[in-house]
């Protein structure tokens, strides 16, 4: 399996499934920079068992029929929000949050009360 092809998975789904210890789960989330990320506790949506995870199997489905596009396996790591070099990340998180009562102030309540997680494919290059 290709990097491209679950590159262009992610961009073709709004959402994904994550296989956690509590069984699978329903999450929003964005590529970039090579990886999917997603956010999770503190008002967002409840991963339990994400942070804490070094691997979970990711399953993208369609936007258009919920068909399945592609699943694969991805290390997990929770991002410093404040380094420079993870900026764009949760930038891209941050546009891609829809309805959030707080967008001026997102970033800041996500920083103090939530983990942004990266969860980078699984693929040999």
């Amino acid at each position: 399996m290709s990097l491209s092809l679950i590159e262009e998975g992610a961009k073709k789904s709004s959402v994904l499934w994550v296989s956690l210890p509590g069984g699978d789960r329903l999450a929003w989330h964005v590529w970039h920079d090579g990886a999917v990320y997603v956010v999770t506790g503190g008002g967002e949506q409840e991963l339990p068992g994400l942070v804490e995870a070094s691997r979970v199997t990711v399953t993208l489905r369609s936007k258009d029929n919920g068909a399945r596009l592609i699943a694969f396996e991805a290390d997990v790591r929770v991002v410093d929000q404040a380094s420079p070099s993870e900026a764009g990340a949760v930038a891209a998180l941050a546009k891609e949050r829809l309805n959030a009562v707080d967008s001026a102030g997102l970033t800041a309540r996500w920083a103090a009360r939530s983990s942004v997680v990266r969860l980078a494919p699984a693929v040999a290059v």
